[in-house]
């Protein structure tokens, strides 16, 4: 009797795991959801998310909150959210340095390969790769000469180790072998001002932080970072066209949930997100903060961000950079 009952409950236990899933899923949502930017109120990424939410919230009928939790290169944020529930309740937003952080930090928190899914990316932000206007130089290819001329005296500006600026003047250091000096500092916009002022020579500068500055003559647009002109500054050429085959550097984010969420969840998380982006209200308000809409699939974004890991793991790798 006892051995028919223990398989009773099994059974039991068995239909619940089941059918839990496609239930919650069902039910989702039916409370309030999280959206944890790893960042300061006031960056792109988290322009991005305000504009978005609002409308997140009504196609999904619950309310959708911008939650900052900065620090330690966006791992804080991103480990909140690799550990909370997976039940969609809780969204984190990689950008480029989720791509980077594994070979950057020796102890990460969470792992990058497994804790969080992809549902899908968000936005693209090209940068451009600008010098002060005493910088004797008006090409990419000039620019290099110079580099190669003057070892490790060139400076560069960035928003802070690991950031988007710092990994894409990386990546074309790797490329094409010159040795140039890194000046962090705590934030894009100092950065910015650092280079109008002269404190630096160059930097990869994200085009919403720099276009007035060029505009104004005060900084010297000689390239842009991805692999297609930029329509703002269409005279301008890319990297990979103006001498280093091969290079693209974008700013860029995205929504991951923790593993484990429902599969039915994230179809309707996804459904949602590509829903607003679509929105010719929503894709002129981020294309006017100097952002490009994407609206992927997860298999797309998935795949993005695979090619992310693989390509700064060899920079980091051999430039022979560390956070801790």
């Amino acid at each position: 009797m006892r051995f028919g009952l223990d398989r009773l409950a099994l059974a039991l236990v068995s239909a619940i795991s089941i059918f839990s899933g496609p239930v919650a899923a069902q039910s989702y949502p039916a409370r309030l959801i999280r959206i944890i930017v790893p960042y300061s109120p006031g960056g792109s990424t988290d322009v991005v998310f305000r504009i978005i939410a609002p409308r997140l919230t009504k196609d999904l009928g619950q309310q959708v909150v911008v939650e900052n939790r900065p620090g330690a290169s966006s791992t804080i944020g991103l480990d909140i959210t690799a550990k909370s529930p997976p039940d969609g309740y809780t969204w984190g937003v990689p950008n480029i340095a989720y791509g980077a952080n594994p070979s950057l930090i020796s102890k990460m928190p969470f792992d990058s390969g497994k804790d969080l899914v992809p549902v899908s990316q968000v936005t693209i932000v090209t940068m451009v790769l600008s010098v002060h206007p005493s910088v004797p130089v008006r090409s990419v290819k000039q620019l290099i000469a110079l580099a190669k001329a003057r070892p490790d005296q060139i400076t560069f500006g960035s928003a802070g180790h690991g950031s988007a600026n710092h990994l894409a003047t990386a990546k074309f250091m790797y490329l094409t072998g010159t040795k140039l000096l890194h000046v962090p500092y705590k934030g894009g916009g100092p950065a910015v001002v650092s280079l109008v002022s002269g404190e630096t020579s160059m930097l990869f500068a994200t085009i919403p932080s720099a276009i007035e500055h060029i505009k104004a003559g005060q900084l010297r647009a000689i390239a842009v970072s991805r692999a297609k002109r930029n329509p703002a500054l269409p005279d301008i050429p890319t990297v990979a066209e103006a001498g280093v085959p091969g290079y693209e550097a974008i700013e860029w984010n995205g929504v991951m949930v923790p593993a484990g969420t429902p599969p039915a969840v994230i179809k309707r998380i996804h459904q949602a997100v590509t829903r607003v982006l679509a929105m010719p209200e929503v894709r002129e308000r981020i294309e006017g903060v100097g952002a490009e809409v994407v609206g992927s699939s997860p298999e797309e974004f998935a795949a993005f961000i695979k090619n992310e890991l693989a390509t700064w793991s060899k920079v980091i790798k051999q430039l022979g950079i560390h956070l801790y």
